[in-house]
């Protein structure tokens, strides 16, 4: 399984930026994509989630009326689209991938499959 992220980049505060993520490798019906974020000297986090199959999403709470997760089964990409951006969502974000069922979509641990990520840096 390869995950490769892509559309980071430095914004203003209040810009948009859209994330992309390319998946290939295998089937991924049976699969949960989720977006995390790991800011310089923080750990990582768990940004948003959603299932392959039919869509169901799934939003850390300070990230919910801002970033919108989505995907493209007929292309194998996973986006994160980022609205308001403020100069704390800057981080390196990542795309990953587990089973959809079994632990949590928002623990990290959980995902067997890890892009490269992503740096997005907001401005104020």
């Amino acid at each position: 399984v390869q995950l490769q992220a892509s559309g980071g980049g430095l914004v203003q505060a209040g810009g948009s930026l859209r994330l992309s993520c390319a998946a290939s490798g295998r089937t991924f019906s049976g699969y949960v994509m989720g977006w995390f974020r790991q800011a310089p000297g923080k750990e990582r986090e768990f940004v948003a989630a959603i299932r392959w199959s039919d869509g169901s999403t799934y939003y850390a709470d300070s990230m919910k009326g801002r970033f919108t997760i989505s995907r493209d089964n007929t292309k194998n990409m996973e986006y994160l689209q980022m609205n308001r951006l403020k100069p704390e969502d800057t981080a390196v974000y990542y795309c990953a991938a587990k089973y959809a069922y079994g632990s949590s979509w928002y623990h990290i641990a959980g995902y067997d499959y890890w892009g490269q990520g992503t740096q997005v840096t907001v401005s104020s």
